[in-house]
């Protein structure tokens, strides 16, 4: 039986998707908005640490995706000119250690996996949010196809570009951080017999490059080159690039790295990498946001999505446990849960040194957001704030 406040999320991605099916096992009322009028298998790889793995085991996902990503043996972390190894990362070990492992698949089927575990009907396609009305009870969004929703709370979920954002705080450009990602899928065969390790990171002056598997047979290939380099556009919306730009930009690098790039197709995609600070306004009234609507970071320690999963499970967590009062204390609750953490990944990742060498993982590999005991937020904080 449903019961407690409607509530609506704007952006079906993998944080929105996620907080959808956690909302509707807990028996709430949800309505989840994508701008996007089908389901399309978009994207590119996608790697995962132990605490999203343990979040797809809560959902009953796990042996579903097994079956469809890499779990890593091994990966490395190399010099960019000598492929001299760093750190020889011990992820064979994360299940003794971290009760999960590092995995790697499409994000497509990432995608298909948890979009099949929302109940049916909660989902409406084709849904651009054009603006939202907070009158102190409920809230009321409106779509660019003219149609309205009304909603107890709005979860904002609409990834770097949120609209949800933008109506709370203003429009605020994200900033280009000065480097673009070129990305590439293709048989692993097109590499002539070698098979690099399940994870392979080369650490450049001016960009790294890595590689991995999006299957568990290693027959699919993704790299991902991150480039310092002017975006050389007035907007940042992917373009295409070929492979001769590509050459350019990681020149020096290390024989494998160019037998990559010499398998990889003619024709890449070139993304910008874009972040904004940390902002302490993570909602207000009755309007909350999680993963990249408020937090959009540089991909550089491969958490961006592991922290938009986390910001699900703890802002459901945070709902339940304030059940019953005005939302913004479910609010407040939640950011003091969040803020820091996502901070310091922020952080930790315009850094670009990340398991470059070796060190310690389990702050951000031990954490659990299911059972992680809740801060209580200090009375004198703002909805939202930290």
């Amino acid at each position: 039986m449903k019961h407690g406040p409607r509530i609506a999320i704007v952006g079906a991605g993998l944080g929105g998707t996620t907080a959808t099916i956690l909302l509707q096992r807990a028996g709430y009322d949800v309505a989840t908005y994508e701008q996007a009028p089908a389901l399309a298998r978009v994207g590119a790889g996608i790697n995962m640490d132990p605490p999203v793995i343990r979040i797809m085991r809560r959902l009953g996902l796990e042996s579903r995706l097994k079956a469809l990503g890499r779990v890593s043996q091994r990966r490395l972390s190399r010099e960019w000119d000598t492929g001299e190894i760093t750190f020889d990362v011990p992820v064979a070990r994360y299940p003794e250690l971290y009760d999960g492992y590092h995995f790697s698949i499409h994000r497509g089927d990432l995608q298909d996996a948890l979009s099949a575990a929302v109940a049916p009907g909660a989902l409406q396609l084709g849904k651009r949010l054009t603006g939202l009305d907070d009158n102190g009870r409920t809230v009321t969004l409106e779509f660019a196809d003219g149609s309205r929703a009304e909603a107890d709370l709005v979860i904002g979920a609409d990834g770097v570009n949120s609209r949800v954002r933008e109506i709370l705080l203003g429009p605020e450009a994200p900033t280009y951080t000065g480097k673009a990602a070129y990305r590439a899928i293709f048989p692993t065969a097109r590499l002539g017999g070698r098979l690099p390790a399940d994870h392979e990171k080369w650490f450049g002056p001016n960009g790294y490059f890595l590689t991995y598997y999006l299957s568990q047979a290693r027959d699919v290939f993704y790299f991902i080159a991150i480039a310092w380099e002017d975006w050389g556009a007035s907007d940042f919306a992917p373009m295409p690039a070929d492979r001769d730009r590509l050459r350019a930009a990681f020149a020096g690098f290390h024989p494998e790295v160019q037998q990559v790039i010499d398998a990889g197709p003619a024709e890449l995609s070139r993304w910008a990498i874009l972040e904004r600070a940390p902002l302490p306004l993570w909602s207000r009234g009755r309007i909350v946001l999680l993963g990249d609507a408020c937090h959009p970071m540089a991909p550089h320690m491969g958490q961006g999505a592991g922290m938009a999963f986390e910001d699900a499970v703890m802002l459901v967590r945070c709902i339940e446990a304030r059940a019953g009062q005005d939302p913004t204390e479910a609010f407040r609750l939640y950011a003091a849960q969040r803020f820091e953490r996502t901070a310091r990944v922020q952080r930790e990742s315009s850094l670009n040194l990340w398991l470059r060498y070796p060190m310690d993982p389990s702050w951000v590999l031990s954490y659990d957001p299911f059972t992680i005991p809740l801060v209580t937020p200090p009375p004198d904080a703002l909805s939202g704030a930290a």
